[in-house]
């Protein structure tokens, strides 16, 4: 039997699918509104120290907001400056909307391996708060709509995750934007 998180999402599985948006909180309006999503969750600044976009340190600031619909965690993202970035990088290639799949790892650098040993490569790697490092890949698949992210399954993420997909159970639609748990 595959190991859950609390949220309701096996590891190995999609459990995020993320969008680089021009306006954050339009974007949240409009998944609220139209898709039944929420509450948000908003961290107006995410600029780690260990991020590096295309084997070079990057200092590419976000904002990012995260809600769920039902079990899948919807992840927003606008970047707050010019800097290059995976996010930048899409805007640029094809304008904004959908940028990547969430999936929750084990262990992040063992699933790493096996996605570069498939074809994938690695575009962007970022320490997290909740522990361990992020990573996303491209290629692989010519088919691929975007990039996939491999995401930590630490205790802090799912603890962090989990409390957010609580506050969306039965969620009546009062305080629909909140600070980043």
């Amino acid at each position: 039997m595959a190991q859950m998180l609390g949220f309701g999402q096996p590891f190995g599985d999609v459990m995020q699918t993320a969008f680089v948006v021009e306006d954050v909180r339009e974007s949240i309006a409009h998944f609220q509104r139209d898709c039944g999503a929420g509450p948000f969750f908003l961290l107006d600044h995410f600029l780690g120290p260990d991020q590096f976009y295309r084997g070079a340190p990057s200092t590419a600031d976000v904002t990012i907001a995260m809600g769920f619909a039902g079990h899948m965690q919807i992840e927003l993202i606008q970047p707050l400056d010019g800097n290059p970035s995976v996010y930048r990088e899409t805007i640029e290639q094809r304008g904004y909307g959908f940028h990547h799949f969430g999936i929750a790892c084990a262990d992040v650098e063992a699933s790493l391996t096996d996605y570069v040993a498939r074809g994938y490569q690695l575009a962007f790697k970022a320490a997290v708060p909740t522990g361990g490092s992020v990573a996303y890949l491209e290629g692989g698949n010519a088919a691929a709509p975007g990039f996939l992210e491999l995401i930590p399954a630490t205790p802090g993420m799912d603890g962090h995750f989990t409390a957010m997909w609580q506050a969306s159970r039965d969620w009546d639609g009062a305080d629909p934007v909140r600070p980043f748990l």
